[in-house]
C-alpha cells in the first residue's frame, strides 16, 4: 500500500515539473515581446535541468525562444558574435529534436534564422576586417563556417583573416582542415555591375546573372576563371609549421599535397619556397627547374633564381637570370634595381686600388685607367636604375642611389632634375 502512495507521489511531481516548465517558457516569450531578451534567457536558464526530460514539442519551443532571445541581444549589439553563436545552437538542437520526433513545426523557421545569422556573422566580420579586427573576424567567419559547412570558402577566408591578425594558433587548425577537406576554391564567378548601386554583385551561375541583366537591373556581364588556393593554403601551413619550430612537418605537408595534387604546378612553388626559407638553396633550385618547366615564363621564379644566383657569388647566372625576368616581363622593377646592384659590385675593387696608389707617374697613370673604368660602370648602370626609379619612383634607395651615379659622373643637369622629384 505504502509503495503505491510513493508511485503516486512521483507522478505528480513529474506533472508539477512539467506545468512550471510549460509556465516558464510561456513568461520567457512574454518577456521576449517586451523586449526583455536577457530576462527571457534568465528564466529560461532555471528550466534548463529539466528541459532533458520534457516533450519533443515542448524541448523545441523551448530552443525556439531560446534561439529567438540570443538573437535579438545580437541584434542589439549585445556580445553580438557570442549571442549569434549561442542563437544558432539553439536552433539546431530544435532542428536536431523536431527531426527525431517526425514532428515540423519550428524548423523552418529556425533553419531561415540559421541563414540569416550566418549572413550577419560574416557581414560582422567584413566590418572587423575593415577595423583592422583581423582575429575576431575570423573567429566570426569560422563560426559561420560551422553553421553551414558545405560554405568551405568561409573556413579558407578565416584562416586568411587568423593570418592577417598574425594569430598563428587561431590559423594552423584552419589551415589543417582545409588540407583535410582537399580545399582548392577553384571555380568560376560570374558578376554583373548593378545599375543602382554601381557595385558588382556576385551570382551563383551565369543563368541567375543573365537573368539579371536581361531584367535589366544589371549590366557589363563578366565571367571569371578562380584559380585553385590549395597553393597558397599549404604554403601557409608550412610557414605557420615551419614557425613553431615544426619543419619535417611543414615538408610533410607539401609532400602529401603534392600527392595529391600532381597537376597543381603551385604546389611546388610552395614546396621550393619552404626550403628557401629553411636556406636550403639546392633544393630550392632544383624544385624552381622543376616548376619552370610547367611554367617557364614566370618571373618571380625566375628573378629568384637570380638572387640565389648573386648570393652565391655566380653574377654571371644572376645576370642572366634578372635579364630573362626582364624579358618576361619588362615592367619587373626589382630585377632592373638588382641587376643595377649587380653591376655595381665591379666598383669596390676599382676603389680599392685607387685608395692604394700612390703620386708616381706611373701611380696616376694607373688612376687615370681606373677612373675610366669607374666612369663606364657607372654609365652602364644608369639605364637600369632609371627604369627602376620609372617604375618604383617612391623608391628612395634606386633615386639616392642614381643621384649619387649622377653626381660621381658630373651630370650636373640629370642631377638637379632628378632631386627636385626626391
Amino acid at each position: 500500500m505504502k509503495s503505491k502512495y510513493v508511485i503516486l507521489a512521483s507522478a505528480l511531481l513529474i506533472s508539477v515539473a512539467t506545468f512550471a516548465q510549460k509556465d516558464q517558457i510561456k513568461s520567457a516569450e512574454k518577456a521576449l515581446k517586451g523586449g526583455d531578451a536577457q530576462g527571457a534567457i534568465a528564466i529560461l536558464k532555471d528550466a534548463e535541468n529539466l528541459v532533458v526530460n520534457a516533450k519533443d514539442v515542448e524541448q523545441a519551443q523551448y530552443y525556439f525562444v531560446q534561439g529567438n532571445a540570443y538573437l535579438a541581444l545580437a541584434d542589439k549589439k549585445t556580445d553580438e558574435s557570442k549571442n549569434l553563436s549561442l542563437s544558432a545552437e539553439s536552433y539546431k538542437k530544435l532542428i536536431d529534436v523536431e527531426k527525431a520526433s517526425g514532428k515540423i513545426k519550428y524548423s523552418t523557421q529556425a533553419a531561415a534564422s540559421i541563414t540569416e545569422i550566418k549572413g550577419k556573422l560574416i557581414n560582422a566580420a567584413i566590418a572587423d576586417s575593415k577595423e583592422s579586427k583581423h582575429a575576431e573576424g575570423a573567429k566570426k567567419l569560422y563560426d559561420a563556417y560551422l553553421l553551414d559547412k558545405n560554405d568551405t570558402i568561409n573556413l579558407y577566408y578565416a584562416a586568411s583573416t587568423a593570418v592577417n591578425a598574425q594569430d598563428f594558433d587561431l590559423a594552423l587548425p584552419m589551415y589543417e582542415e582545409l588540407k583535410k577537406l582537399n580545399y582548392s576554391g577553384k571555380g568560376t564567378s560570374f558578376t554583373a555591375v548593378n545599375k543602382i548601386s554601381g557595385s558588382e554583385d556576385g551570382f551563383n551561375n551565369a543563368k541567375e546573372r543573365d537573368l539579371a541583366v536581361k531584367l535589366g537591373t544589371h549590366e557589363k556581364p563578366k565571367t571569371e576563371a578562380i584559380p585553385s588556393k590549395r597553393g597558397e593554403i599549404y604554403k601557409n601551413l608550412a610557414l605557420i609549421l615551419v614557425q613553431k619550430g615544426r619543419s619535417e612537418d611543414a615538408k610533410k605537408a607539401i609532400a602529401d599535397a603534392r600527392k595529391a595534387n600532381p597537376d597543381d604546378s603551385s604546389l611546388i612553388l610552395t614546396e621550393a619556397n619552404l626550403y628557401l626559407e629553411s636556406k636550403d638553396f639546392e633544393t630550392y633550385k632544383k624544385l624552381v627547374g622543376e616548376a619552370l618547366q610547367k611554367e617557364p615564363n614566370n618571373a618571380d621564379l625566375v628573378f629568384n633564381l637570380g638572387v640565389i644566383s648573386a648570393n652565391s657569388k655566380n653574377n654571371a647566372d644572376a645576370e642572366k637570370y634578372y635579364l630573362k625576368a626582364i624579358e618576361i616581363n619588362p615592367n619587373y622593377a626589382n630585377a632592373y634595381l638588382n641587376l643595377a646592384a649587380l653591376k655595381l659590385e665591379a666598383e669596390k675593387p676599382i676603389i680599392d686600388e685607387m685608395n692604394k696608389l700612390g703620386t708616381s707617374a706611373k701611380d696616376m697613370k694607373r688612376y687615370d685607367v681606373l677612373k675610366g673604368q669607374r666612369e663606364n660602370v657607372f654609365k652602364g648602370v644608369i639605364p637600369y636604375l632609371k627604369k627602376a626609379n620609372e617604375l618604383d619612383p617612391k623608391n628612395e634607395d634606386v633615386s639616392k642611389t642614381l643621384l649619387g651615379v649622377y653626381k660621381a659622373l658630373e651630370m650636373t643637369a640629370e642631377a638637379k632634375a632628378l632631386k627636385a622629384t626626391m
